[in-house]
């Protein structure tokens, strides 16, 4: 499954992820209650769901009201006090980089370490509010076993009024909080991305795109902001099913006529130690009808300058060919554990498992596992094959 988070329209906030999540699914009394009890360390706040409608789109709005302001602390205080909630390690763990997100961004804008960072800088108790409440509905809603997708963020423009005095929009810390991400100004002259929203988001997405890949929707959730536009001001999530994924790989290829077979088994092993994706060896006619073969190889780009040249150091070859950013459609994977009983032992076997549309289209044993057990009973592996589907 991918999540698609979708702020093109009207950027994004802390309280429109958590309103969009609940739109989704998650619980909003729970949320309520883990809110205000998280934020109470940092100063009183009262949370409060409805369901609102934004120029024709139905969404779910989270108001967080700040009911105390306590004097600010230092950046490493108030981590203190976030590792003593009472709250699963993998939201307090998650929740720390979301807000270390924005410490670094400020002490860069602001030209201090993050030991001098203060805590009014980093949020206050309604911006610890939004960001325990989305990452705790974010594992909620098990997002953190699915992929996530971030497109690009309207940030708005214009100018805002904050305690160093009027800056321009996107805010500085923004701007650094977004760094490798997608912005676009406007739709209004306001303030659309906030530092605590554009920390989330870039904690939890996996991958950045500028479109919605190939997907089948599934179910959307809407989180509603507070002002008013003459545009729908909401934060879409899309929950999606992969129709097929896809990747970019290089293809790099030579052509081999003068190593024995022990040394193309040993530069196959080689190659994929490398990180080789796939490894294939295909015998061919060369010229002056000198037997010999084509090695092609599949890798990322980060991989493909250490594979170019093992296949160099082992193979001596003068030339290589290099196809690049090729898109390879590739079926959703997992990988799961079974357990058989032969001859009165319990073996565990790794499947690989591919997916087309939620559905099983092939379902492998691992080799290795196949021959490790047809080793230690004796049996041939080809009735081993058999045995276990």
């Amino acid at each position: 499954m991918t999540i698609i988070i979708d702020p093109q329209g009207s950027g994004i906030a802390g309280n429109m992820l958590v309103g969009a999540f609940v739109d989704l699914g998650a619980d909003a009394n729970k949320l309520k209650e883990i809110m205000e009890q998280s934020a109470e360390k940092f100063g009183k706040v009262k949370v409060t769901f409805e369901k609102i409608n934004k120029k024709g789109i139905t969404s779910t709005y989270c108001h967080v009201e700040m009911l105390e302001k306590k004097d600010s602390i230092h950046y490493p205080d108030f981590i203190e006090k976030i590792k003593e909630l009472n709250l699963d390690e993998r939201v307090i763990k998650t929740s720390i980089k979301v807000f270390e997100r924005i410490a670094i961004a400020e002490s860069k804008v602001h030209g201090k370490t993050l030991e001098t960072v203060h805590f009014h800088e980093v949020g206050a108790s309604d911006a610890v509010a939004d960001v325990i409440g989305s990452i705790y509905a974010y594992y909620s809603l098990n997002l953190d076993n699915q992929k996530i997708i971030g497109l690009p963020i309207a940030v708005g423009g214009g100018r805002v009024n904050t305690a160093h005095g009027i800056i321009p929009v996107p805010a500085p810390a923004v701007v650094e909080i977004l760094k490798d991400a997608k912005m676009i100004g406007g739709p209004v002259s306001s303030e659309l991305a906030t530092p605590t929203g554009a920390a989330i988001y870039m904690e939890i997405c996996d991958e950045i795109k500028e479109f919605i890949p190939l997907i089948k929707t599934k179910n959307t959730g809407y989180g509603a902001g507070k002002k008013d536009f003459d545009h729908p001001n909401v934060l879409r999530i899309i929950e999606s099913s992969n129709i097929t994924e896809s990747d970019r790989i290089d293809v790099i290829e030579t052509n081999i006529d003068h190593l024995t077979g022990e040394e193309i088994g040993y530069l196959f092993n080689k190659l994929q130690e490398k990180g080789a994706r796939d490894v294939s060896i295909t015998p061919m006619i060369m010229k002056k009808n000198r037997p010999g073969n084509l090695l092609k190889v599949i890798s990322k780009k980060e991989d493909r300058e250490n594979i170019i040249e093992s296949i160099f150091k082992e193979t001596g070859s003068l030339g290589i060919r290099i196809t690049p950013n090729i898109h390879r459609g590739i079926s959703k994977r997992e990988f799961i554990k079974q357990t058989f009983n032969i001859n009165n032992k319990y073996y565990e076997v790794n499947f690989k498992i591919g997916y087309l549309n939620d559905e099983i289209i092939s379902k492998r044993p691992e080799y290795e596992d196949l021959k490790s057990i047809a080793e230690d009973t004796g049996i041939p592996l080809k009735k081993i094959s058999e045995m276990i589907k």
